[in-house]
């Protein structure tokens, strides 16, 4: 998992170069919206989201990896137990188990 993340990442960066150069061309060279430079923009922004990527793959998985998944989880089965106990004598508080018949000695 953590391979296939980085792998995606470098293919964000190769697309992010490719379309950059895309968008320079249609905007500068084809003079595709000659009055406003708006490749330079969409490429900030494109520029944001691959930051995003990084801090996602780089940073974030680190701290919520598989331990941290593990450790939630374990919280919340720990919870759900808790509650099923409670439930569970919540019940037999006010609904008691009927007390099986005695033989009587003859």
């Amino acid at each position: 998992n953590r391979i296939r993340q980085k792998k995606n990442l470098y293919r964000h960066f190769v697309w992010l170069l490719i379309g950059s150069v895309v968008l320079v061309i249609l905007n500068k060279v084809l003079l595709y919206g000659e009055v406003y430079d708006w490749a330079y923009w969409t490429i900030a922004l494109w520029l944001f989201f691959f930051l995003v990527h990084i801090v996602n793959v780089f940073i974030l998985n680190e701290f919520m990896g598989r331990d941290w998944e593990r450790q939630q989880r374990e919280k919340l089965l720990q919870k759900q137990k808790e509650r099923i106990a409670a439930i569970q004598k919540e019940v037999e508080a006010t609904n008691p188990a009927p007390q099986p018949l005695k033989k009587k000695e003859i």
